[in-house]
């Protein structure tokens, strides 16, 4: 598999974008914390620089959620409204082309309720039966956000004039926390838009949810795509990408990789025990095995490992906010991961690889 390494984002970037000339979707999959809302702002901003043109991406990230925010009507607490941050270019031509329609064809598919649009406040309000003005939960709102983008992909494809600029559609994490249905869903709906827009414009997408990257793999798999595993080294900042064309599934190895080195380092986590039981998860059930415990059955301890791994690995362990293991955990770390890697030999790549000279484009 090719390695193609940059020391700066820029070169990153030029990258993808190179990609796009002769291909219509790029796929990356990256952990948490890589970076990858950044790389989309940078491959938006990168646009304005090469063809010297107000903008030629429509981006979906972290981002994109905050342009509306609650009015909780903290006075009457009865009128409950999302509000519209009316001078984002994101609505260019909302008032004029009547979302409502469009964006309903989407929502219907994953959710219960129903909204109105004012145009003169720029407010949402949304109701469920008989109940107006509502507040939806927090993921029931990030799903309206990603059906009213899911919606103006479909004006860019239709030919409105209001979104013709488009030629590039960079999208970052669509739904965060998707349960595995939700995952198959979006994934499954998203593959099909795109395939539906690629005369009009190239797309990239991003994600750390494996099964999200897979179903998207599976299903753009006939069309002319790149897969690459996206990773950033913290030691030395340079990103790395690994070309995964014919291992769709390499981000799992790639974890197991991470296992390993910080095992060997001796900077083991708490939530080093959630990844490993995610990876036996995985593992069982390529296998059809009906338990994860089922990738250990037979070797020496094997109680052992699968009870300490239903304990530990059922915290609310962070990577964010990481406590390190102490001595007697760390030592059964490396006797559970020994033992899976004995049973099933992966071939495990190197990720931290010495820099190499790759041509960055000014």
């Amino acid at each position: 598999m090719r390695v193609y390494e940059y020391r700066t984002m820029r070169g990153l970037i030029n990258r993808l974008r190179d990609d796009l000339n002769n291909k219509d979707f790029v796929l990356l999959f990256a952990y948490n914390g890589t970076g990858k809302t950044r790389i989309s702002m940078a491959f938006k901003e990168r646009g304005k620089t090469i063809a010297g043109i107000e903008r030629d991406t429509l981006y979906f990230n972290a981002f994109t959620e905050d342009l509306f925010h609650w009015d909780n009507d903290l006075d009457g607490d009865t009128e409950r409204h999302l509000k519209i941050n009316s001078d984002s270019r994101f609505f260019s031509g909302f008032r004029e082309l009547a979302l409502e329609d469009k964006i309903r064809e989407f929502l219907y598919r994953y959710a219960d309720f129903d909204f109105t649009i004012d145009y003169e406040s720029w407010t949402i309000t949304f109701f469920r039966g008989d109940q107006d003005f509502i507040k939806v939960s927090r993921g029931e709102e990030n799903i309206f956000i990603w059906c009213i983008f899911l919606s103006i992909c479909q004006l860019v494809i239709d030919g409105a004039e209001a979104y013709n600029w488009v030629k590039f559609i960079y999208i970052d994490d669509p739904i965060s926390s998707l349960d595995d249905n939700n995952a198959i869903a979006v994934a499954s709906d998203l593959s099909k838009l795109v395939r539906e827009g690629k005369d009009k414009f190239k797309t990239v997408i991003s994600s750390h949810h494996g099964l999200f990257f897979n179903v998207m793999c599976n299903e753009l798999k006939k069309n002319d795509h790149k897969k690459y595993f996206l990773y950033r080294s913290k030691e030395t900042d340079v990103y790395t990408l690994r070309a995964t064309d014919d291992s769709p599934f390499f981000h799992h190895v790639a974890m197991l990789s991470e296992l390993r080195q910080a095992v060997d380092s001796g900077l083991l986590y708490t939530h080093h025990f959630n990844t490993l039981r995610a990876i036996l998860e995985k593992t069982a059930s390529f296998f059809g095995f009906k338990d994860f415990s089922t990738c250990i059955h037979g070797v020496d301890d094997e109680v052992l490992y699968a009870r300490a791994l239903n304990l530990l690995s059922h915290g609310k362990y962070s990577a964010y906010e990481p406590m390190e293991m102490g001595d007697d955990n760390k030592q059964l770390f490396n006797n559970i991961l020994n033992a899976f890697l004995d049973r099933y030999e992966f071939d495990l790549p190197e990720l931290l690889v010495e820099q190499n000279n790759q041509d960055e484009q000014p």
